[in-house]
């Protein structure tokens, strides 16, 4: 078989797009066109003599190839940077994947990154590129097979035993706000408690299972089965299903833009109070061997959470699923 030499613009259009489902979100994140973008993965799978993506409109699936190629391509990319690293003789970036991207995890990743203050301290933070997660099992998988040093997004334990080689650190709560389309009957309310809720419907951007947060807080208030959508067809369409709906809802923490134009028109963001639910945003990495930037970016969510009064709970006033109400008050 003739060897195939791949060219990493294309490995990373291909993995922008798995990562994203979607071709123009894909193309934002790179600074291309779309057409650009779509031009990079034809020559790829051209190359691999495979087809890697079902193109539906504007949503897009992995195929059985697609799937197969999605882990060894992020290792590629990943001994790319090391080799330039170690040409150049610096110390090599500090790779953190995100995931949990209706809930828009890198605002708060930026705060930290862009933070005058932290960026002046002595030690200053580490060159941080940013990756993209599916979701928490494939960050984690990412940090144990060493193609990530850290993760960011919504931690909760693991079946997986081998996730118990990492370690973890909550960085910061954000009060969560239900949305509402403009024919719910709530629609007009100021604030809501969640007890308010019953009788509705959750409903689910994304499979229960990579949701954990949503259905601890059905749990816990009472608000029956959550509704999935039958196909992960991206924000904007499950946003546009919400706005039509007479009584579904669903809840984002308060500082999660809602999206501009026909996507978010009518769309309501009501607080919730009595109790307020809070979603926590933790730092995840390997503990042990642990990138040498890891004790630097932890302070820098240190030191923009003091400001912020990121981690700020009271247990009376919030609600914070089991696990994460342990860790904060030393309950564990």
């Amino acid at each position: 078989m003739a060897a195939v030499d791949l060219d990493l613009a294309q490995v990373r259009a291909f993995l922008a797009t798995a990562e994203h489902r979607h071709f123009r979100h894909a193309a934002e994140e790179l600074s291309l066109t779309q057409q650009a973008l779509s031009k990079r993965i034809a020559r790829l799978e051209a190359a691999l003599g495979e087809r890697l993506l079902e193109r539906d409109g504007r949503t897009v699936e992995l195929t059985a190839a697609g799937e197969r190629f999605l882990e060894p391509a992020r290792a590629l990319l990943a001994a790319g940077a090391t080799a330039v690293a170690a040409v150049r003789g610096t110390v090599r970036p500090l790779r953190l994947d995100v995931w949990g991207h209706l809930f828009a995890p890198l605002r708060t990743v930026r705060q930290v990154l862009d933070d005058g203050a932290v960026q002046a301290r002595g030690q200053g933070l580490p060159v941080v590129e940013i990756g993209h997660g599916r979701d928490l099992p494939s960050v984690v998988g990412a940090l144990l097979r060493e193609e990530v040093e850290a993760g960011f997004g919504r931690y909760h334990a693991l079946a997986d035993r081998r996730a118990r080689t990492l370690a973890h650190r909550l960085v910061r709560l954000e009060p969560v706000d239900v949305i509402l389309g403009p024919g719910h009957p709530l629609a007009a309310s100021h604030a809501l408690r969640p007890t308010e809720l019953r009788g509705g419907r959750l409903l689910l951007p994304a499979a229960p299972e990579r949701l954990e947060f949503m259905q601890r807080f059905a749990e816990r208030f009472g608000l029956g089965d959550a509704l999935a959508p039958e196909a992960n067809l991206g924000a904007e369409h499950f946003l546009a299903q919400l706005r039509e709906s007479a009584d579904g809802f669903t809840v984002l923490p308060a500082d999660v833009p809602l999206p501009e134009g026909a996507a978010g028109a009518g769309l309501r963001a009501v607080p919730l109070v009595d109790p307020t639910p809070l979603y926590a945003w933790s730092l995840i990495w390997p503990s042990q061997g642990a990138h040498p930037g890891i004790a630097a970016l932890l302070g820098g969510f240190a030191e923009v959470g003091r400001r912020n009064r990121w981690l700020e709970y009271r247990p009376g006033r919030d609600w914070l699923p089991e696990a994460e109400h342990a860790e904060l008050t030393g309950q564990r």
